[in-house]
């Protein structure tokens, strides 16, 4: 059983390997002259090698499906399965042996969606915020804004908005206004910052909140708090507004490096755990999270599609081609991969419109495509 092991791994991991490399190759091209139309030759260069990490992650699942079909397609008309099916290799032990390759990709695809593609992401942003303007990266006309409430005790909970101009990289931003507003929505201070630095107390990942290394401040302070300028204020000259210059200021909050980072990369780039914090910033601060809710729940389930693809795969390997028409049957196999593929983006996008449940509009392809590959499997055993 060994070799019969070693024979269709080493049959089905050279096709996969051969297909992924073709599909990166083909997309490194594009992303190239797409880059060299904006940055020099090596600047192109770094920037393409660090977007191969996204590409993989999103290629892989389709060039598994591609390998494996024309694996095990292979051994199918080479009689090499016929033979090793009459050797004793039964519909057990060969969805079992896939099985392993499938859960083997899809390890791979956990390692490779929560480290590398998010470490390749940033060092992409910061690669093009140095070869930017100043070395910052800019996010957009109006920035990226969170909010945190503070509870306060005998009074509502208090209010804090922030906006982020530009980054620098994950733990230093630019352009940064800070809003703080009372319990009755009143606005109480407001901090404009040129640079700011974030140092996270207790570690990275902790809970314990943030403080904020303001510099180039300027702080205005409303001394009134119940804002209400009457007449005889206004004759007597009373200051109601106080405005301030600092070179440096703390600021404490409870919006750590990975929020505000989070905030600044799209949700497909981030990890699954920077999804989690995430969505728990945002409820907890009554802010609707759903896409990052779906985001979530898809980077969790995507490790399944590997599995998915894998028991698409299997059914070729009981065809005959002496029946005819197996070049036409692969296409459909590689087309009803794309399906599942098209059929996985956009479930997240009818979920985010018709507010259906994370999981649900999250795991609704893969189970659906997993059940019609062991469906079709199962025919194929019992009457091929």
């Amino acid at each position: 059983m060994n070799t019969v092991r070693k024979l269709i791994y080493r049959t089905v991991i050279k096709h996969v390997l051969g297909v992924t490399l073709a599909f990166s190759a083909l997309f490194f091209f594009i992303d190239f002259v797409d880059e060299i139309r904006k940055y020099s030759a090596l600047d192109s260069l770094v920037s393409c090698l660090y977007m191969q990490g996204q590409h993989f992650y999103d290629i892989f699942p389709i060039g598994l499906l591609i390998g494996a079909i024309m694996a095990l397609a292979g051994m199918a008309r080479t009689t090499e399965f016929t033979i090793l099916r009459t050797g004793g290799l039964g519909p057990g032990r060969a969805l079992s042996l896939l099985g392993v390759l499938g859960v083997s990709a899809a390890v791979l695809m956990v390692v490779v969606g929560n480290w590398a593609v998010p470490w390749t992401e940033q060092q992409l942003t910061l690669h093009k915020a140095q070869i930017g303007q100043r070395g910052t990266l800019k996010l957009g006309g109006s920035g990226t804004w969170l909010r945190e409430r503070r509870d306060i005790s005998g009074e509502a909970a208090h209010t804090v908005t922030v906006n982020v101009g530009s980054a620098v990289s994950d733990t230093e931003f630019g352009a940064v206004r800070i809003f703080e507003f009372d319990g009755q929505g009143r606005l109480q201070r407001r901090l404009f910052a040129q640079e700011a630095r974030i140092q996270p107390l207790g570690g990275e990942v902790s809970a314990q909140g943030s403080v904020w290394h303001l510099k180039g401040v300027t702080e205005v302070v409303w001394l009134s708090r119940e804002r209400q300028i009457d007449e005889q204020a206004v004759r007597s000259g009373a200051q109601l507004v106080r405005e301030s210059q600092h070179d440096s200021l703390a600021w404490h909050s409870s919006l750590t490096p990975l929020v505000v980072s989070a905030s600044v990369l799209p949700p497909e780039t981030m990890s699954t755990f920077a999804l989690w914090r995430y969505t728990e910033h945002l409820a907890s601060n009554a802010q609707a999270a759903q896409r990052y809710e779906i985001e979530f729940w898809k980077k969790s389930f995507y490790p399944l599609v590997c599995l998915v693809m894998v028991a698409l795969a299997l059914p070729y390997a009981y065809l005959h081609a002496r029946s005819g028409g197996m070049s036409l049957k692969i296409f459909g196999g590689v087309m009803l991969g794309i399906s599942f593929v098209l059929a996985n983006h956009i479930s997240s996008h009818l979920g985010l419109l018709h507010d259906w449940e994370p999981w649900l509009a999250a795991a609704a392809p893969s189970v659906l495509y997993l059940l019609l590959s062991m469906s079709a499997f199962a025919w194929l055993v019992r009457y091929r």
